[in-house]
């Protein structure tokens, strides 16, 4: 699972995001994609955020079973 809640981004930043998570809310994506596409989707979006915030938060093998980039 990983969720993306992004702040102040380029409009065109949520459109690219829309081709694999779903937005819930304005600036907040939610779905399930493999680790592969989630670490390519990062680089996208640190690319493209420019002045804006983003943080993802994604399942993980672990104690808190969970990771933020």
């Amino acid at each position: 699972m990983v969720v993306v809640i992004l702040t102040a981004c380029p409009a065109g930043l949520r459109g690219h995001l829309t081709r694999w998570l779903l937005e819930l809310a304005p600036g907040v994506f939610c779905g399930r994609v493999s680790a592969k596409v989630r670490d390519q989707m990062w680089l996208r979006i640190v690319d493209m955020a420019k002045d804006g915030r983003a943080l993802m938060v994604f399942s993980r093998r672990g104690d808190q079973g969970l990771d933020f980039r």
